[in-house]
Formats: C-alpha cells, structure tokens, sequence
C-alpha cells in the first residue's frame, strides 16, 4: 500500500508535465503559468520541472530576482540535478553577482566536469572579474568538450579586451573552420583583418559574410567604409541604403553617410548626417571630430572650435596610446584658432598635436602656416623644416592621399618665406 501511495504521488506531480512542456516551447506563456500554478497547488509547490519552468518563464520576462527564487527552490528539491544548478548560477550572473554564480558554477563541475555549458558559464563570470587568463582556460576547455559560436565569440571579445589583436584574430579564423558558413565570424575576421592593416583579405571575408547573409548591417558598414575610403561614395551609400533598413538608429552609420557626402562635397547635407549621428551617440568623440573637420572646410571656424573641443574632452586621460585622429584633433582646433586669430592658443594646440604624434607631417606643415600668418618666419621656417625631415623619411604618418594638397602648400609657403 505504501509503495501504491509514493507512485500516486509522483504521478500527481508529472501529470501535467508534457502540457507544461509544450506550452512553453510555443510560447505560450500565459496557459503555461496557469497550468503551473494548478499543478503546483495540487503538489503543495513540490514538483520540481513545473519549478523549473516557471523560472525560466520569470526570467525570460526580466524577474531576475524571483527566478532565482524558483531556481533555489527546484535545487531543494534535486539537490544532485545540475540543471537547476546552472540555471541558479545563471540567475545570480544576471544579477551582477559573478562571484556567488562562479561558486554555483564549480558546483555544477563536481557533479559533471563534461558539461560545456558549465565551462562556458565560469569563463563569462572570471571575464567580467577581469581575470582573463582563467577565463580563457575555461573558454578553450568548453570548445574542446563541444566547440559553440558563442565561445568562439567571447575567447574573441576577450582578446580584443587585452588588445591581442592576433589571437583574436586566429580565434575567428578557428570558429570559422568548425562554422565555414557563419556570417558573423565572417564579419568578425573581415573587421580583424582591417585592424591588422590587411584590407584586401578583409574586404573578402566581408564579401564572403554578405554572400551568406545579404543584409548583416554589420558586414555593410564595414563593407561599405572600405569603398568609401577609396573615394567610391556613390557604391558606398548604395551599400549603406540598405542597412540602413536593418539599423535606422546607427550612429557609426550615419556618421559614414554623412562623410560619404562630404567626399561628394554636398556640405550641408553632411552637416545633416553626422548631426542626427551625434543625437544618436552624443559621447562618441569621433563624431565630434568629423563634424568640426566639416565645419572647417565650410569656414565655419567658431562651429569647428566647437566640435574639435568636444571630441578633444572625450579622449582618454590620460592618453598612453594616441590614435592619427586624437593628434589631429589639435591640430586642426590649432587651424581654426588660427582662423579666428587667437594665435597663442593655436601655437598651444598645435604643441600638443606634436606631443602626441611627433611624426605627423599635417601638424607640422599647420603649424608652420599658422606661423607664416602671424609673420612669426623664423619659427615658421623651423616647423617646415621638420616638415620637411619627416616627409624625407618613413618615419611619418601614412597621408592616405593627401600628397598632392600637401605638397601644393608646401611650395606656397616655401614661396611666401623665401619673398
């Protein structure tokens, strides 16, 4: 009799299990949590997969909290179901708890040390710790239980992080041997490759990921900023038409339309671009930059002064690894400056310009004119010389098709010193 009453009881709480099951797996979340209640009442709360589900349905609705709850309650009653375990990790990992999840975590090792998703869990909860080299183990541990896209993605992200361009490279090009089909490492190596300076190999597996995947705004973008930096703008915007489809709220977007239009030198409408790519992203310096360069070019020097100030308060501080685009912020707040004849506070910009990129020849020739200006020769004079050094050697910053421009005033102010 006893033996009968324990198989009643156990029938009673699976009863409704399969129901439960299928209205969860159609989203049917409503009758889902109806019939969870019903079954639970009917058990005094003591079956565990109703539990389960519950707290995947509260979480899934962003009740992290009570999940976790409902998680904790199934574990109770399955102390040794290491699914309950994960999924209580995963609730406390939610919650920015990364050390509490990180000992669920080893929990659920001791009880199935093969488990991918185990591995993967803890390498998420030691990266956001910041322990990289941990987190790296236990990445390379869960691809080789089971190799997984999301894995490949965050040994990745984690690389990027340290600045280890390489591997993270090689990590891509590794999740593209186990996913030859995946447009997003595609996109992924493609962008990799750009950051290594390698374009050409770039650009093909750009073209390779939109091969797969026709309208990944991600690969367009990328896609599209190396035609346009050939100076191809109208196949560029193409491009960017239609991702811009798939992502109208892009600020890097909008802000490539817009200088894809100041290359065509509709002005006004690139003003246009790159203001609304600015209301998208209003602390995204390099936005503030092409804007003031922009302005500049339409001898709007208190508006450049503006924008070339605000993408200068942005930059890091302090700034241990300076960017082209970081010296030439000051640089060109030097030519504006200059423009609205404050030259002291000019010359000013234009030394830290030199500061951070010594071997930058458009701040030296700048500076120069700027001199030359202000009748200072002797000094103007000096600045062209060091021009004139840096252009000699390779020593200078790649010009990317300014050397006809740069040579033109070089001579004029050759000319205009030598008078």
């Amino acid at each position: 009799m006893q033996a009968s009453s324990q198989v009643r009881k156990s029938t009673l709480r699976e009863r409704q299990n399969y129901y439960i099951h299928a209205c969860f797996i159609h989203n049917d979340f409503r009758e889902c949590m109806k019939t969870i209640e019903n079954q639970l009442h009917l058990c005094n709360g003591q079956s565990e997969y109703p539990l389960y589900i519950k707290g995947l349905i509260m979480r899934q609705q962003g009740r992290i909290e009570e999940s976790l709850t409902i998680f904790q309650a199934a574990l109770c009653l399955n102390p040794v179901n290491i699914n309950n375990l994960k999924q209580v990790g995963q609730s406390l990992y939610l919650l920015g708890k990364h050390r509490e999840a990180l000992n669920v975590f080893e929990e659920a090792e001791k009880l199935n040390s093969e488990d991918r998703m185990v591995w993967h869990s803890k390498g998420i909860c030691y990266h956001y710790l910041k322990q990289y080299e941990t987190a790296i183990e236990c990445f390379e541990t869960a691809n080789g239980i089971q190799k997984h896209e999301r894995t490949f993605h965050e040994l990745g992200e984690i690389y990027k992080e340290t600045g280890d361009l390489d591997s993270a490279l090689s990590t891509y090009m590794d999740a593209l041997d186990a996913f030859p089909e995946s447009s997003h490492f595609l996109t992924l190596a493609g962008l990799m490759h750009i950051k290594s300076n390698n374009p050409t190999d770039g650009f093909e597996h750009l073209g390779n990921s939109l091969s797969y995947n026709n309208k990944d705004p991600t690969a367009i973008l990328a896609a599209g900023s190396i035609i346009q930096a050939n100076g191809d703008y109208d196949v560029a915007l193409t491009k960017y038409r239609v991702a811009m489809v798939a992502t109208p709220h892009c600020a890097e977007l909008w802000s490539n339309v817009g200088l894809c239009f100041f290359g065509k030198g509709k002005l006004i409408s690139a003003v246009a671009c790159l203001k609304r790519a600015i209301y998208l992203s209003p602390f995204d310096g390099r936005i503030d930059y092409n804007l003031g360069v922009v302005h500049l070019a339409m001898a709007q020097y208190a508006s450049a002064f503006h924008y070339f100030s605000a993408a200068i308060n942005l930059q890091k501080v302090p700034n241990t690894n300076p960017t082209v685009e970081d010296a030439r912020c000051y640089t060109y707040l030097g030519v504006a400056l200059c423009r609205l004849d404050d030259y002291d506070n000019a010359y000013a910009a234009y030394d830290k310009s030199i500061e951070l990129m010594k071997h930058d020849p458009i701040s030296r020739l700048n500076y120069a004119i700027s001199l030359a200006c202000n009748e200072e020769n002797e000094r103007a004079k000096e600045q062209l010389r060091e021009y004139e050094s840096i252009i000699s050697t390779t020593a200078g910053v790649q010009l990317k098709g300014d050397d006809k421009e740069l040579d033109l005033q070089h001579e004029k102010l050759k000319m205009h010193l030598l008078s």
